[in-house]
């Protein structure tokens, strides 16, 4: 027996998809509204449906505007590949290429918002309802949605596609919600990847969000959610992973890397956890935990910061210099423990010329426990460090991450806990040279060195 809740957007009687699929979805959301209006049919009525949208490449004019709960958007296929290393690839390179532009079920969003309009207008997918109760279980699932192209930033470099700016979002969900999914899918060259406000029992899953200006962002407020096993990079302008007031956040298994302004951003967030996550940057601040976060657990976390090593971006960065932190914690009773975090930069690169990077750096607060995180800092051995061509991104990076060869140790100040921050636990984190701390109003202890005497021992 069929089912008329399910829909596919290539056998639809309104609209083209191949160059709008925005119309006809909208369109089938409007028969959908029209077929469900009894809410209380049998201790059901309002089912939704399935959207699906085959293999293919599909134009976006038209935004796609979701007010109903139970709908279910998927494809066959995130499509994910690299707009950056072909946009930063001669064109006489292309033609020799087995493929230039991301596939699977793709949504090429060819929205243009104008200046001045409001955030939200440059989405392809748009959700908003008012009214009781909220808005529940729409779910995005295996399919690509291409940006296509950032723009000019009027700074004069001259360089559009590395700008990451484009005023375009992939999904965009501006009302409270409940029970929200994201899994399996790809999202490419987008300003925005996901924007969300008022998030509750939010799920977003084994995706590949990479190459935005912005990867996830959490606004307003939100609790209960989870984001696991993702792959995620954000650009040098804005945030890989980013949550305002928000409680009870899981972020758990996921694979960070450059080029994102910080990793993960908290700004008030509360009784989350960090865990079990691999955080790789070029930049300090790679973790930011600000505006009162508190009460969160940081822990076996892997942290890795190295110098750009790839030629097309390394006159870009994030604006912050070496006495920021690649940890920066304001805020009480957060734990960091049993992080490894690793830092390798040549002297050359480090800003303020001569100043000793920070790696820890608890600014504000109370209370918080950093213990158990070994630290490892070198540098290279070389004074002059080679810069990749275009067209060996991969290799590049590689071989950067494989290097611990020809290291040095690289001086480093492991801890520092401003004046501001009292009452707190630093233990084993750090030997006594390496941590910046008030005895007098903290507690300390040393990570051993070996070869010492320990105090109190012969």
């Amino acid at each position: 027996m069929s089912s008329n809740n399910y829909y596919d957007v290539t056998e639809w009687d309104t609209g083209n998809p191949y160059t709008d699929i925005g119309e006809v979805i909208n369109s089938m959301i409007a028969d959908i509204k029209s077929r469900q209006t009894d809410t209380n049919a049998n201790e059901g009525g309002k089912p939704g449906a399935v959207i699906y949208i085959p293999p293919g490449d599909y134009h976006l004019l038209t935004q796609v505007v979701i007010d109903i709960s139970y709908l279910k958007i998927m494809g066959s296929g995130h499509g994910f590949t690299s707009s950056s290393i072909r946009f930063n690839t001669p064109k006489s390179n292309w033609p020799n290429w087995h493929e230039l532009w991301p596939g699977g079920s793709r949504i090429l969003v060819d929205m243009s918002p104008e200046d001045g309009a409001a955030e939200s207008a440059g989405a392809a997918f748009y959700i908003a309802r008012s009214g009781d109760p909220r808005i529940s279980s729409v779910e995005f699932a295996d399919f690509c949605i291409d940006g296509l192209h950032f723009v000019d930033d009027n700074s004069g470099s001259n360089d559009p596609e590395n700008s990451y700016l484009n005023g375009k979002t992939g999904i965009y969900i501006a009302s409270a919600q409940d029970s929200f999914r994201i899994s399996g899918m790809g999202l490419v060259y987008l300003e925005h990847g996901v924007t969300i406000y008022n998030a509750d029992a939010l799920a977003i899953h084994n995706n590949f969000i990479a190459e935005c200006g912005n990867c996830i962002e959490l606004r307003e407020s939100g609790q209960a959610s989870k984001i696991t096993d993702n792959l995620i990079g954000a650009g040098y302008r804005g945030y890989s992973l980013y949550a305002e007031n928000f409680g009870g956040l899981l972020i758990t298994a996921n694979n960070i890397f450059p080029r994102g302004k910080s990793s993960v951003h908290f700004s008030n967030v509360v009784r989350s956890s960090i865990s079990s996550n691999r955080f790789h940057s070029f930049y300090p601040g790679m973790l930011i935990m600000e505006e009162g976060s508190s009460e969160n657990l940081v822990s076996s976390n892997h942290f890795f910061r190295e110098r750009e090593p790839w030629a097309p971006m390394q006159a870009y960065n994030n604006g912050l210099d070496d006495l920021y932190g690649l940890l920066y914690i304001s805020g009480d009773n957060n734990s960091i423990v049993a992080n490894h975090i690793s830092e390798t930069i040549d002297t050359q690169y480090i800003t303020p010329t001569g100043a000793t990077p920070v790696i820890i750096r608890v600014v504000s607060g109370k209370g918080n426990t950093i213990s158990n995180n070994p630290i490892v800092a070198t540098t290279e051995t070389s004074t002059v460090q080679e810069a990749a061509d275009a067209s060996a991104c991969f290799s590049t990076q590689v071989n950067a991450l494989l290097s611990t060869q020809g290291l040095e140790a690289l001086t480093v100040t492991a801890v520092q806990i401003e004046p501001a921050s009292q009452q707190n636990t630093v233990l084993d984190s750090g030997t006594d040279g390496q941590v910046v701390i008030d005895k007098t109003v903290n507690a300390f202890r040393a990570t051993p060195t070996p070869g010492a005497t320990a105090e109190g021992q012969r």
